[in-house]
């Protein structure tokens, strides 16, 4: 992963180096949910960190809008919100005919496209014509939508890049048993062309990740040259270790938001029916909701239902503590541009036994055990390594713990934008 020099300042330091100075920046995300996803809690903790270092923020969402700290002003930016509606087809009124935001989030989502990335970028395109005079720079969140090219070109746009969608369209698309299903998915996912075509014309980008930005090379064709690479940083305050809290011996716990094969739970429920037979005391707890689909099935197909609890709703103070008692935390994805839930497990003392799909390999890096994607036979093993020395698993816990501290910094993450928004204005030839 590409090394920022501002990531070694003291996370103590709050303030901006010398060659830095304060900017007025518009953060945008066309989503911001504040507990569901991680577009808000990005959002949210970006904000914090840039308003630290000393610049001056506003942010631009659509809803659901972000919990914002104090001070700082939230642009609302409404969109249909076809989704809430009982028939979207029946929501369109003649005001939305004056709008081509509006009347392409409602063509868009009434012919089975997804829309709002491209309606939230023309409505703040719009907002800017005439408040665009009030900020330096913007910083989006992988919006990636046309509009924004028109947008460079008077206001510098860095944007964050997470993880391509059109990985999560491929695995959508495979898991289609018929012809319409895939097609359906395919022009459900049609804003991936888009977002590929501003990825590749915007100057700046920032990713979370270097699987981030080599997975944006590769799907997208990006040149990796322009962007910076900076991890996403943890609220270390929820996300530490706790001597007081005992280690259930044989607990494994791991977060599943959706019961899809990117998630990869299906590998770490094959691999909990290889462990079973010689681990009495392995059970898995899964932090989100079992529904009725494939995970819930091959449960009962294996005979583990009974070693398997969920729970879904839970506040970070509330997930931090399952972590606390895990003795191991799996993480099973095939495929991360981040992995909060690996990073925040360290940062509570949990030993990490993850795939290497995407980032995860360099979040946990020699601080847990990695297994190849898709290898359930792999991740048993690794399993049953830590299932054999609790020992061994807390000594690892403990050495990813001081990773996480050292490595997971929102203040590191807000340098290195901050490095691109002065980069970005001192190649117009502006002073802030």
């Amino acid at each position: 992963m590409d090394r920022n020099p501002l990531l070694s300042a003291s996370p103590d330091d709050t303030r901006l180096p010398e060659t830095l100075r304060p900017l007025r920046v518009l953060v945008t995300g066309y989503r911001s949910h504040p507990h569901v996803g991680g577009q808000g809690v990005y959002i949210r903790e970006l904000v914090t960190a840039l308003s630290e270092l000393g610049h001056h923020v506003t942010v631009a969402s659509g809803p659901p809008y972000p919990e914002l700290p104090e001070g700082v002003e939230l642009i609302e930016l409404p969109s249909l919100d076809l989704f809430a509606e009982e028939n979207a087809f029946l929501a369109l009124r003649p005001r939305h005919l004056r709008s081509w935001a509006d009347l392409s989030e409602w063509l868009s989502h009434n012919s089975g496209a997804f829309g709002e990335l491209y309606a939230f970028a023309r409505r703040l395109e719009r907002f800017l014509r005439t408040e665009g005079h009030r900020f330096d720079v913007i910083h989006d969140n992988q919006t990636l939508a046309t509009p924004f090219l028109r947008i460079d070109p008077h206001l510098p746009v860095i944007t964050t890049l997470h993880h391509p969608i059109a990985i999560d369209r491929d695995f959508a698309v495979a898991a289609g048993q018929k012809w319409w299903q895939r097609a359906l998915t395919r022009r459900w996912y049609h804003f991936v062309g888009m977002q590929a075509k501003t990825a590749r014309a915007l100057p700046r980008l920032l990713a979370v990740s270097g699987a981030a930005r080599d997975s944006h090379a590769e799907r997208y064709g990006i040149d990796v040259a322009k962007v910076r690479v900076a991890f996403n940083g943890l609220d270390h305050d929820i996300f530490r270790p706790d001597p007081s809290v005992e280690r259930e011996t044989g607990l494994i716990v791991t977060t599943a938001s959706a019961d899809a094969p990117i998630k990869g739970l299906d590998v770490l429920i094959e691999a909990l029916a290889k462990v079973a037979p010689d681990y009495p005391q392995a059970r898995l707890h899964i932090v989100g909701k079992l529904r009725d689909g494939p995970a819930k099935r091959a449960l009962a197909k294996l005979g583990l239902a009974d070693r398997v609890t969920s729970s879904s709703g839970l506040t970070r103070e509330e997930v931090a503590q399952l972590y606390r008692r895990a003795h191991i935390v799996a993480c099973p994805a095939r495929f991360e541009g981040f992995g909060f839930p690996a990073a925040e497990a360290m940062a509570c003392g949990a030993a990490v036994a993850a795939s290497d799909g995407g980032a995860l390999p360099e979040v946990v890096a020699e601080t847990g055990l990695v297994s190849p994607v898709g290898d359930a036979e792999a991740m048993a093993r690794n399993i049953a390594q830590l299932l054999d020395d609790p020992d061994a698993a807390r000594a690892m816990g403990e050495a990813a713990s001081r990773r996480a501290v050292d490595a997971f910094q929102w203040r590191g993450h807000a340098l290195a934008a901050s490095r691109l928004y002065t980069e970005a204005l001192a190649q117009r030839g502006q002073t802030p």
